[in-house]
């Protein structure tokens, strides 16, 4: 969908692998009552855990069953792809992250004896039955070598099972082009959508008894080639509250909102014991925060355009964002 939201520039994928060298990959899981997956964002470097990047998180509402952030957040640095999933799947994919950084490494003859990977999680047992964990290490293996610069957004890997306002929800990306001293940086936001009131969504006025609590949760992964500090991106990253904020959610007491990030820009080594990092003055810092909004609030959308309508579990319809739009364009004409 050819979207114009905000003032900024798309970057020519309109992605978050926009982000040079950032790849996106996907497994989707439909037998039976099982409608789910998994989402991998894997950084632009062959082994990230010998090549560590600066990274970041923010927990704007805590209801979430994340595992990594600990660590990013004390170290400020990322060491492994990012997975997203659903709920119960989270230690099964885990556990195939940490099997395949083991062999990465040894391939690289590098001694692996604890290792980071950050996996992100939202329920979606509204269309998927959420106790029977079919995410397990062949699909996130398959995700990690499917990953590209492109790939499909809606109800794919761990959006397949997921709903937003109410509607269908699924992964949604977008990115914005930054110029800084005659340079031009990218801001990349992937999400996997999985919460908000339908009364709330201020972009169509929806049926009443979609959703009636902002619960379920969002992830937000952030990439971006600008040089920032781990503190810097935490900034950046509180401010993927305003692409929320900006579709009607109010963040919700039963809803895990998180955002995680991270910088590409480089590190360079000085001597045995320090090493040197470029970063943006403070007084620049407006221009990240409006490219991460404008992109937040694209992907969030983008993650329902993209889906189809489906049917929940309990036999229920789930519509999508496009129909809805659709029939109110057709009612409004004379």
């Amino acid at each position: 969908m050819n979207m114009h939201i905000g003032s900024m520039s798309h970057g020519p994928r309109n992605l978050i692998t926009d982000v040079p060298g950032v790849r996106v990959g996907h497994a989707t899981i439909d037998e039976g009552k099982c409608h789910t997956g998994v989402t991998v964002v894997v950084p632009p470097r062959h082994n990230p855990f010998t090549d560590k990047l600066t990274a970041a998180s923010c927990i704007f509402n805590g209801y979430g069953k994340t595992l990594g952030l600990v660590q990013v957040d004390e170290l400020g640095t990322l060491e492994t792809p990012i997975a997203l999933t659903g709920t119960l799947n989270v230690g099964r994919v885990h556990d195939a992250m940490v099997s395949w950084m083991v062999e990465l490494c040894a391939r690289d003859g590098i001694p692996l004896t604890s290792v980071n990977p950050v996996v992100c999680e939202c329920n979606d047992s509204r269309l998927s039955d959420i106790v029977r964990r079919p995410v397990g290490e062949k699909e996130v293996r398959a995700a990690l070598e499917s990953a590209g610069a492109d790939f499909a957004q809606g109800a794919v890997g761990a959006g397949r099972g997921t709903t937003c306002y109410g509607m269908k929800g699924g992964i949604g990306s977008s990115s914005r082009l930054m110029e800084l001293d005659g340079a031009v940086y990218t801001m990349g936001v992937l999400v996997q959508s999985n919460y908000g009131a339908s009364a709330d969504f201020r972009m169509a006025h929806l049926p009443e008894g979609l959703a009636e609590a902002d619960q379920g949760s969002i992830i937000l992964i952030v990439a971006t080639d600008l040089p920032l500090s781990a503190r810097q991106l935490r900034r950046v990253l509180r401010r993927t509250s305003v692409g929320m904020a900006r579709l009607g959610s109010y963040i919700g007491h039963g809803s895990g909102e998180i955002a995680v990030g991270f910088t590409t820009a480089p590190r360079t080594p000085e001597g045995a014991s320090f090493f040197a990092q470029r970063i943006l003055r403070e007084e620049c810092m407006n221009i990240p925060f409006r490219a991460v909004g404008e992109c937040a609030e694209e992907a969030i959308l983008q993650s329902m355009w993209h889906a189809g309508a489906d049917t929940a579990l309990d036999g229920s319809a789930v519509p999508c964002l496009r129909d809805v739009i659709k029939a109110q364009i057709k009612e409004a004409q004379p």
